[in-house]
């Protein structure tokens, strides 16, 4: 686990399998603990859908059932206690294919993903047994690839977030070639059109977690100064020190660690569902990092990085909504609606050209008052998008 995944935003996660039977997985939304969650038993876990209950403590997280059979499976992960162990991961080697995280004592979560055959672990970092494993046998007797409008949607959102991708590294590269040429006003300008996109992508990025802690980690999630890299340790010395001294080998860094993300991503293939609750998850960062202040804490730009998230959500969404209007036009007018009531909310404070050329106000202006109505926007819309995978797992 890189330091930064252990301060990870609630409800961030995804992963795909780089290998045959490449899959991309995303978390659910979270929930009080008090409903409890569902188990399901090895021998009937269906292979159509089966539900694994994992109980995070301070001596493990082991999955119950610890078997099941290829197919869709879901997640639900609870934690009754444990202020020691807040998250559980879906491990296939190195490779994070799920995750909750920040389930503080009390609060439990949940992802769904499709699973091939094969030898998983489950880990949460910090027990005392931190891995266990967990195993997929079988093989599912129909798959979303039976569908062509799926199939579809998987594609177009691949082209997609390749482009966004693509669109990050021309902005990182100007962005730290600025660093390196001592522009410290050009680079503040360039940082947020850089950012966005990644902000856009974030569910894909994540997949890689040392690339993302080296990308976007923050000063929490660093152990170490020398951990501490990436876009945040550049914005911390451009707002703070108004200085781009020192700072070379770091623009270097993210420079190669986003062409390599770049690289990365041409090889990953989406489910749908995981592209539902990669829209979640991109809506909950809205809540837990973005209205907080929490993610642009030097610059302030975080408006614009609420912005790269619903708009990363709105094209999950977007690419699924076909399926989705034939499934539950109800659900569908719904999230439509929410979507539009969140972007208007968000739209109240564009600005031309805006606080650091940001398209939007300085957040620090923005009172708490405010946030609050722009929180009340996201988590109806949030909790409109969750019930989106379940429709169409």
């Amino acid at each position: 686990m890189t330091p930064r995944a252990t301060h990870r935003r609630a409800l961030a996660c995804a992963a795909t399998v780089i290998s045959a039977g490449l899959l991309l997985a995303a978390c659910g939304g979270d929930k009080d603990d008090s409903k409890g969650s569902g188990s399901a038993d090895g021998k009937n876990a269906s292979a159509k859908s089966a539900t694994v209950a994992i109980a995070i403590s301070d001596k493990d997280c082991a999955p119950d059932p610890a078997t099941v059979t290829a197919g869709t499976v879901k997640f639900d992960i609870s934690n009754k206690g444990s202020a020691k162990v807040t998250e559980a991961e879906l491990l296939d080697g190195g490779k994070i294919l799920g995750e909750k995280e920040n389930l503080t004592p009390g609060l439990s979560g949940d992802f769904t993903l499709n699973l091939d055959a094969g030898k998983y672990q489950i880990y949460c970092p910090g027990a005392k047994t931190e891995k266990t494993d967990f195993t997929v046998t079988g093989a599912a007797k129909k798959t979303w690839k039976d569908d062509p409008a799926l199939v579809a949607a998987t594609q177009q959102y691949a082209t997609w977030v390749t482009g966004e991708v693509k669109e990050l590294v021309t902005g990182t590269d100007a962005f730290t070639a600025a660093v390196k040429a001592g522009k410290t006003d050009e680079a503040k300008t360039l940082y947020g059109k850089a950012r966005i996109h990644y902000e856009r992508i974030e569910p894909t990025a994540e997949i890689w977690g040392d690339i993302d802690g080296r990308i976007d980690g923050r000063i929490d999630d660093a152990p170490t100064a020398a951990d501490f890299t990436g876009f945040h340790r550049i914005e911390q010395a451009l707002w703070e020190k108004n200085s781009t001294a020192g700072l070379g080998a770091l623009a270097d860094q993210l420079s190669a660690d986003v062409h390599d993300l770049y690289t990365k991503v041409q090889t990953v293939e989406y489910q749908p569902a995981a592209i539902a609750n990669g829209a979640t998850d991109l809506v909950n960062e809205i809540q837990s990092s973005k209205i907080t202040g929490e993610e642009e804490r030097y610059s302030h730009i975080d408006l614009l990085d609420f912005d790269g998230n619903l708009a990363g959500a709105n094209e999950a969404v977007t690419v699924l909504l076909p399926v989705l209007k034939a499934k539950d036009p109800t659900l569908a007018a719904t999230v439509t609606q929410r979507y539009q009531a969140t972007a208007t909310a968000l739209k109240a404070y564009a600005a031309t050209p805006g606080y650091e050329n940001s398209g939007y106000v300085d957040y620090r202006k923005v009172t708490d008052a405010q946030r609050r109505v722009l929180a009340q926007a996201v988590d109806a819309y949030a909790e409109s998008v969750s019930k989106i995978a379940g429709k169409i797992a």
